[in-house]
């Protein structure tokens, strides 16, 4: 053998071969990474709901919450949306801001945490009585007089500020929507 050839260009060949050839997993090259929150989502900022049940409202931003999660709320009394989660995806960020430093921080911890929104189990279980009484109306939902008293007071001070601003309560209370021949990318939100 010359220099050449020993020089190391060429792989080894292996000394083991399996008898049956045996399917190895593709190697995963992706990585949870932190999610990155735009700019110009701060607490305080006013924000338009593009989806779900409020859609077009306009809501105040009071918490990131991780993971692309907003905490928003109406306030209740000004547009009838409640303090709740929302996609960071799913809404676009006004040049309005609203001060909210006078909502306690333990309370938004508390509403920011993962059981706080889950819903509770039935136990009665759906059968036959259940599809002889569709033609009744359903009983209403009942909400958990503590939800209700958090609710009044996240929204306490922010009704004070929202107040003191003319015009800032007609505004949150007033939808956003889209007629033909307006363009988006155009406006200056």
């Amino acid at each position: 053998m010359s220099a050449a050839t020993k020089s190391g260009s060429e792989p080894k060949a292996q000394k083991y071969y399996p008898a049956e050839e045996v399917s190895q997993p593709k190697t995963v090259r992706k990585s949870i990474r932190p999610t990155k929150i735009r700019e110009s989502l701060r607490p305080g900022t006013v924000l338009i709901l593009l989806a779900g049940r409020f859609r077009g409202k306009r809501v105040v931003l009071l918490k990131h919450i991780g993971q692309g999660v907003l905490l928003v709320t109406g306030p209740y009394k000004v547009n009838g949306v409640p303090v709740r989660r929302v996609n960071a995806r799913y809404v676009i960020a006004t040049s309005t801001h609203v001060d909210v430093s006078g909502v306690d921080n333990k309370l938004l911890d508390k509403v920011s945490a993962d059981g706080y929104f889950g819903k509770d189990k039935d136990d009665k279980k759906k059968g036959e009585e259940a599809f002889f009484k569709q033609g009744e109306k359903p009983e209403k939902k009942k909400i958990a007089s503590d939800r209700v008293s958090d609710q009044k007071a996240i929204d306490k001070p922010l009704l004070a500020v929202i107040k003191k601003v003319q015009f800032m309560d007609s505004y949150l209370s007033t939808t956003f929507s889209l007629r033909s021949g307006d363009k988006p990318h155009e406006m200056k939100f």
